[in-house]
């Protein structure tokens, strides 16, 4: 059936193909190794504490899920991608962190309303390609008076700039999509939550990143271990010209970015809100 005809089936299809995505390369990895301090960030300021009831949305292996559930939270991790549970199931249990992993999409989240005190994600909501579906469902599970909290990728930063770097290599999004780092666009995001919150604090801040010695490192760690980035190679995997322009983009992209000594600063929005009583 046509996705006019069956939009249901059309969105089994493309969240299959989310699920895909991630699964591929090691997140993991990335998380761990890349932007290790930014789940901790994200729980303090939403003020993550004993007893608090909390939510992770796309929380992939659990880099703001564990922070939380190690603050003395009651914590649920829940991403579209199992890889990614299983994975997160293994670094709680080496952290001793103790929280419930579920398999979840965050465009229609398999919880009550106001179940939650606080509802954040890292990097994670982002990629949900409906962003204001997306968006409901991050209000409808918080109780009022509970905090939402974000880290996006800006579409000015590193990230932001490598995703429209690749874009032209991968498949077009298909309708309704939404580009993710729009999430890290302090109006876009008071415009998906708009009248349902309160208290609305948006901060833009950088990320050292200093694990690549030189551009090509870079590159060869998100060619290996980054699921869009090795999706989008995949795209071009029989047109070896694309693939070659594909890495002077993103090498090019790299060598713009890196200051002296190897560093990098990825910037991100940092936003969090309350819950409209």
């Amino acid at each position: 059936m046509t996705a006019q005809s069956d939009p249901p089936q059309a969105d089994r299809a493309l969240k299959a193909r989310h699920r895909a995505m991630w699964a591929l390369g090691d997140y993991p990895a990335v998380a761990a190794e890349v932007i290790p301090g930014l789940g901790e960030i994200l729980v303090e300021a939403c003020g993550v504490g004993p007893g608090h009831r909390v939510l992770d949305v796309a929380a992939g292996s659990g880099n703001a899920a564990i922070p939380a559930a190690l603050a003395g939270a009651d914590v649920v991790a829940g991403d579209l991608t199992p890889e990614l549970l299983e994975a997160g199931r293994a670094v709680a249990a080496r952290r001793g962190a103790v929280l419930e992993w579920r398999q979840a999409d965050a465009e229609a989240l398999p919880y009550a309303d106001g179940e939650f005190d606080t509802v954040m994600s890292c990097v994670g909501v982002m990629f949900a390609p409906h962003h204001r579906a997306a968006a409901n469902e991050l209000v409808r599970v918080c109780r009022p008076g509970g905090v939402i909290g974000l880290i996006n990728w800006t579409p000015e930063g590193f990230v932001g700039q490598m995703f429209a770097a690749m874009r032209p290599y991968a498949p077009p999004p298909p309708p309704g999509a939404q580009p993710p780092p729009l999430w890290g666009s302090e109006d876009h995001v008071r415009a998906l939550l708009g009248d349902a919150v309160t208290d609305v604090v948006a901060r833009r801040r950088t990320v050292t990143i200093d694990r690549f010695a030189h551009p090509g490192a870079f590159l060869d760690y998100f060619k290996a271990n980054y699921g869009p980035t090795v999706a989008a190679y995949r795209g071009v995997a029989g047109d070896p010209g694309r693939a070659a322009a594909l890495d002077r983009a993103l090498t090019e992209l790299a060598r713009a970015h890196m200051r002296e000594g190897a560093t990098m600063e990825w910037e991100y929005l940092l936003l969090t809100a309350r819950r409209r009583g």
